[in-house]
């Protein structure tokens, strides 16, 4: 009898010690064939050491996602069983300063890169039935003070796959969102030295905002996250929300049963924003 085929797995965003190299390492610790991609100047011993496939690719530019198709579908001879949307970046600051530019960077990465990984390689996930996984964040469900942006690319690719969800359905294909809480990586050090603007209106939070941008948060290690994404993911009958990650139940229960105006006074109080209030 033929031997059943390894699934095949591709990951987008697998910097060292990033949830991308986490899942990696998991699917492959489950007997999966695992693809994963990286920036150009992002050393690759730590997948390559592991057994699991680096491709230089960036999920913002056409060319380098077809030729990758094209890679992966000579070797797996057109299969593709999940893909995993995990690259992303990180902007904080304040809604009214936002540069638009950085954020227009961002959504080139956190939204347009799953659209554009899904376009290109929609046929190789048909044929094999398989699995579409993105990685969202409870920022995208609540009003996380300094990350209005940030936030936004994930409301946004959470709806996208709640639609593109009901579209592949009758193709056969599930497609999973995970509603990642903090997750202890290296995405925040993106910011640790931003600024507030000089005349901006938050000024006299600066103290409290360079806390932010420096802080440690209370969170799950990426192998932990690793383990409940692809223990779910594997199932036959994967939800198509999954929740996890540090205060993702809090988030869960506050979006599920409380009015959306509960954040406000929790994050007012979180953020010291009455210091703000006119004298």
């Amino acid at each position: 009898m033929k031997e059943p085929r390894a699934p095949c797995v591709l990951i987008t965003g697998c910097g060292e010690g990033g949830i991308g190299h986490a899942l990696a390492a998991e699917f492959k610790s489950k007997g999966c064939r695992v693809f994963t991609t990286l920036l150009a100047h992002e050393p690759r011993d730590h997948l390559t050491n592991n057994g699991i496939n680096a491709y230089t690719a960036d999920v913002t530019k056409d060319d380098d996602v077809i030729t990758l198709r094209d890679t992966i579908s000579e070797i797996t001879n057109g299969n593709l069983d999940v893909l995993v949307n995990c690259a992303g970046i990180c902007y904080t600051m304040t809604a009214i300063d936002t540069e638009v530019k950085e954020v227009e960077k961002m959504f080139a990465v956190n939204v347009f890169g799953p659209m554009r990984m899904v376009h290109i390689f929609h046929p190789m996930l048909i044929k094999s039935k398989g699995k579409i996984v993105n990685i969202g964040s409870v920022g995208g469900i609540v009003p996380y003070v300094y990350g209005s942006s940030y936030n936004a690319t994930k409301a946004a690719l959470h709806h996208w796959g709640n639609t593109l969800r009901v579209e592949l359905k009758p193709l056969g294909v599930d497609v999973i969102n995970i509603i990642s809480g903090e997750v202890g990586t290296n995405i925040l050090k993106r910011d640790n030295s931003r600024k507030l603007p000089e005349k901006s209106f938050y000024r006299p939070l600066e103290k409290e905002f360079q806390n932010h941008v420096r802080r440690s948060p209370q969170t799950v290690s990426p192998q932990q996250y690793a383990t409940a994404v692809v223990a779910e993911v594997l199932k036959e009958h994967p939800r198509a929300w999954f929740w996890t990650g540090a205060r993702s139940f809090e988030v869960w229960f506050g979006d599920t049963f409380l009015p959306k105006t509960f954040w406000d006074g929790i994050f007012t109080r979180e953020f010291n924003l009455t210091k703000l209030l006119a004298k």
